[in-house]
């Protein structure tokens, strides 16, 4: 009978019988270090009493309750064009998953560089410019500088990837800030040219003709308070923004989760009842891009009525806007275009035109004004003359008992309002956007101020968007009482709405829908306010 194999330290030297007695010690170490003895042992055993009809898909969902967690391994930026044709960023997300690199998500947000209320015939230029190199930059940082950032770190820590994203675009400001210190003292430095000095001191005057005459003015002008400045857009703030997006959609991926669920718990506990935003929908665009006299009423948009559920507002928008477009091919008067907004925008005369449409077709559908929904207007005036803050105030005044008074934030970014505040807070609500460098934890943070100072916190889109449809999420996230998104039609704002319509059932089904409660207007007092304290936003709605 033969006597079998030869152990295998047979024919080794004493030095290689030695390494190789070496090199078990150290497998038995690893593997009792990592405890597989033991837990090969439990799954064996159980495993023989389950009788599992797939062997090895049941060890590999026993040992995968013991994999790491996902963790990021790189990020990629790509360049995107949003709906106005113009250069935005895409990021990728990927992440190792037992041992190996899996992409997990894409991302794209609007690369936002100006307010579009600050926009002229003269600066359209410069500001493509600058949003073209905004979105350069972003790309190299994403695939530069913020890869290395956040590589190694878990999706799920959004808070910490938000800590890290901020602390670097601020390093990036105050960076800037030094070189134009420098740049600034280098100017003062370099003596400036000598200038000829011009023997002729006193202009010499035709003696023909006779000097003009000053028109005599009945009553003192009033001076015209120049417009509040636009924040500037910081080149490559757009980065911050997507790449904290595309860490909270790839979390809410690995945990197979909803975004909004996952907002919900950044915030706090997630609520057993979630409420659906109103949805704040534009009916027509009358300013001044419409051609008509009509120029101080920017936007009519209609408001359903709180305790109506989501679907069915929007099936009443919907019906809506199909009147007013058979309405505007019925017309042969000034021509109507559909805007960016994603309404009808047409030229009108005087403020009761759109009113009377709006009436017409409430009549047409048998809807109620005050009852089955409300109207708010975008005013906008700052469009066309001065802020006039005593106006504002006294307006504020005499009508916040009837109605919500809103202001867009445009002008303004998100983590300035943190640090800063909301001002002397003249307004019922906030109008804000996801732009730039405003990460989620931002996001958070604003809703619990506005929260506490009793403001309405209102997501809204920037003019120039993506087919991302997140906003939807972070407003039923952190529990918004409306939402902006325009009009219903462009593939971008109609993405949003179809998400919510996503959200809505999704909570029914969980049996975790909440019904709006009833509009509580803010009032505000003729009490004094300093004049020079934060304004309202750019944009009024009122």
């Amino acid at each position: 009978m033969s006597a079998g194999p030869a152990p295998p330290t047979n024919g080794r030297s004493p030095e290689e019988a030695r390494d190789f007695y070496q090199l078990k010690q150290r497998a038995a170490e690893y593997y009792r270090s990592n405890l597989v003895p033991q837990r090969m042992q439990q799954v064996l055993n159980s495993m023989f009493y389950d009788n599992p009809d797939d062997v090895y898909g049941h060890l590999a969902n026993y040992f995968a309750s013991f994999a790491k967690p996902a963790a990021i391994s790189r990020i990629v930026g790509k360049e995107k064009l949003d709906s106005a044709g113009q250069r935005t960023v895409q990021v990728e997300i990927l992440c190792t998953i037992k041992n190996l690199e899996k992409s997990i998500c894409f991302t794209t947000m609007s690369n936002s560089c100006h307010d579009p209320n600050y926009t002229t015939f003269d600066t359209m230029d410069k500001e493509i410019e600058l949003k073209n190199l905004s979105a350069q930059i972003a790309l190299e940082w994403i695939n530069g500088p913020l890869n290395s950032l956040i590589k190694g770190l878990l999706p799920a820590n959004q808070t910490q990837v938000d800590k890290f994203l901020s602390e670097y675009f601020q390093r990036k400001v105050e960076e800037d800030e030094e070189q134009k210190k420098k740049d600034a003292e280098v100017e003062e430095v370099v003596p400036e040219p000598e200038q000829s000095v011009s023997t002729n001191t006193v202009p010499v005057l035709d003696k023909k003709k006779k000097p003009l005459k000053a028109k005599k003015s009945i009553a003192p002008e009033k001076p015209i308070k120049p417009r509040e400045p636009a924040e500037k857009c910081f080149p490559g703030a757009v980065a911050i923004g997507v790449v904290s997006l595309a860490v909270a959609k790839a979390a809410v991926k690995l945990q197979n989760t909803s975004l909004f669920l996952h907002i919900a718990s950044l915030n706090h506990e997630p609520p057993k009842e979630m409420r659906m935003p109103i949805p704040m929908v534009s009916l027509l665009s009358c300013g001044k891009s419409s051609g008509g006299k009509l120029r101080l009423m920017k936007e009519v948009i209609a408001v359903p009525k709180h305790n109506l559920g989501y679907k069915q507002s929007l099936e009443m928008m919907m019906a809506f806007q199909q009147q007013i477009t058979k309405w505007m091919f019925s017309q042969k008067s000034l021509p109507a275009a559909m805007s960016h907004l994603g309404c009808w925008e047409k030229g009108f005369e005087h403020t009761g035109q759109p009113f009377e449409l709006i009436e017409e077709v409430c009549d047409t559908l048998k809807l109620t004004l005050g009852e089955d929904l409300h109207l708010m207007l975008n005013c906008a005036a700052h469009e066309l003359m001065d802020y006039d803050e005593e106006q504002w105030y006294e307006l504020c005044h005499l009508l916040s008992p009837q109605c919500y008074f809103l202001a867009d934030g445009a002008s303004k970014s998100i983590d300035k309002f943190i640090t800063s505040g909301l001002g002397e807070n003249r307004y019922s609500g906030l109008i804000l956007k996801h732009t730039n460098q405003t990460t989620i934890s931002d996001f958070v943070q604003v809703a619990k101020l506005m929260e506490a100072q009793d403001c309405r916190f209102i997501p809204s889109l920037t003019d120039a968007e993506t087919l991302d449809d997140s906003i939807a999420d972070i407003a039923v996230g952190l529990g918004a009482r409306f939402i902006k998104l325009g009009g219903l039609c462009h593939g971008e704002r109609v993405a949003k709405y179809n998400r919510l319509l996503a959200i809505e059932e999704e909570l029914a089904q969980r049996g975790a829908l909440g019904q709006a409660a009833e509009h509580q207007f803010p009032v505000f007092s003729e009490e004094e306010h300093d004049p020079n304290s934060a304004r309202p936003g750019s944009e009024q709605l009122d």
